[in-house]
């Protein structure tokens, strides 16, 4: 069995391939798994309720994504602050960190349980929904919203394992939640009769068994640092500490929510709901791109705060060249498959429909044309940020899908229809990759710098 103090010598010494190849493997099963059943989800409510019910659930996704933004606000700030603190040796101070960030995830999510409930209906309405689709998009909504807090505090907790070295232990978190929720698909939404009722009652369960497990481990031998009540307070330089980091991922994650709102309205005003249900598709597949790279985010965020934070430059160096490299190869891979073979992954949700057929070949490969550029600029934002570079790491982060997208998302369609709206992703994706490289490349002649001032030492 792997204690704390084998994790902490992996992090400081063990060969760079090999500590984020051992990182990698477990976070990737973790988020494929993980996103898996949010395909499964779609593929269960597409096949065995419809196409109107699937393009439902399109419409919930963004507010899903908030629920994200807000775990990932904490969740990271608080995984990096841990790495870095670790890194100094500095225990204590990361239990600190882990108190609070608990707390927080607590109070933030049971506020936004009331808040959703209170607006949820002119929310559905302002991303999309349909008179044809709301019901659907109310019916999910409902029961995911009682299920916010386990959600938050389950992703949460988890980056934190991760982020302490603890990568098995963070893959069979999500594996167990996957699991779970896989198996009870099939049995709530066609044995009970309950439609997209049941694929959310499902979610939640297993969101609540991940809530549990991650709790657990921070009172377990397992754990570096401890879940210890008498950090169970807000302090607001830790509360800074955290959000400081953070933000980066959480402001990503809320215009992605914004952006993912304003396209299912355009895609409403110049396709109609199929063409939303068609994006719910595309969203799905190029998950499966994207989180084969954040893996390698995952694997490398806590080799990058831990050297960073013992002073050790050139082993972040190589952590970041080496993350950049698989980047490029995993985004390539995804984008010949989805040029290739578009008709075959929209007939995996729905092969009953034709026109969704038609509408969902031309869109994903559209929007697909900008995916091998955005494997580098993942990659660059994430290094940003576990380095605690925060003001870099969100410019870099919101480039892609906020700052550069969204005009171009409101300009475009009016000109061309719907082709404007697919082709709204690649021109943005192409336009932040320019810039992203120019911020990467002048961070790599800073820690070239960093570099030789340690040699000389």
């Amino acid at each position: 069995m792997e204690t704390p103090h084998n994790n902490i010598k992996l992090l400081a010494d063990a060969p760079i391939r090999k500590v984020l190849w051992k990182f990698f493997v477990p976070a990737f099963t973790g988020v494929m798994v993980n996103s898996l059943y949010n395909i499964v989800d779609r593929i269960f409510v597409g096949q065995g309720v419809g196409s109107l019910a699937l393009s439902g659930l399109s419409v919930v996704f963004p507010i899903m994504v908030i629920m994200m933004a807000f775990s990932m606000l904490i969740g990271i700030g608080a995984g990096v602050r841990i790495s870095i603190h670790l890194g100094k040796k500095q225990y204590d101070l990361a239990e600190q960190v882990l108190g609070n960030a608990f707390i927080l995830l607590i109070i933030i999510s049971i506020v936004m349980m009331g808040f959703g409930f209170l607006i949820k209906k002119p929310l559905l309405r302002m991303f999309g929904a349909g008179p044809d689709t709301i019901d659907y998009a109310n019916q999910y909504l409902n029961i995911i919203l009682l299920g916010v807090t386990f959600n938050m505090v389950g992703f949460s907790l988890n980056n934190l394992i991760r982020s302490e070295g603890n990568a098995k232990i963070a893959m069979y978190s999500m594996l167990i939640s996957a699991g779970t929720n896989i198996l009870l698909d099939p049995i709530f939404i066609f044995t009970l009769g309950m439609g997209v009722k049941g694929a959310a009652v499902a979610t939640i369960i297993s969101q609540f068994i991940l809530c549990i497990w991650v709790i657990r481990h921070f009172k377990s031998a397992n754990s570096i640092i401890k879940l210890r009540t008498k950090y169970f307070t807000v302090k607001w330089g830790v509360f800074i500490f955290i959000i400081s980091i953070g933000f980066s991922s959480f402001s990503m994650q809320f215009a992605a929510s914004f952006v993912h709102g304003l396209f299912n309205v355009q895609l409403i005003e110049y396709g109609g709901d199929l063409a939303v249900g068609a994006m719910g598709i595309i969203n799905s597949i190029s998950l499966l791109v994207v989180m084969t790279i954040v893996a390698i985010n995952m694997a490398s965020q806590p080799i990058y705060g831990f050297n960073f934070g013992a002073g050790n430059f050139v082993r972040v160096k190589e952590t970041l060249f080496i993350s950049l490299k698989a980047a490029v190869i995993i985004s390539i891979g995804g984008f010949l498959v989805m040029e290739l073979f578009p008709g075959i992954i929209i007939k995996i949700f729905n092969s009953s429909d034709p026109e969704l057929l038609k509408i969902g070949k031309t869109g994903l490969r559209i929007f697909m044309m900008g995916l091998p550029v955005v494997g580098f600029q993942i990659i660059a934002g994430n290094y940003f940020q576990s380095t605690g570079k925060a003001a870099i790491s969100a410019f870099v982060s919101l480039l892609r899908q906020f700052i550069v997208l969204i005009p171009i998302l409101l300009i475009l369609p009016p000109f061309w229809g719907l082709i404007g709206v697919w082709v709204t992703a690649p021109i943005s994706d192409f336009i932040a990759g320019i810039i992203s490289f120019i911020f990467l490349q002048k961070e790599i002649k800073q820690l070239n710098r960093s570099i030789a001032r340690t040699a000389n030492k």
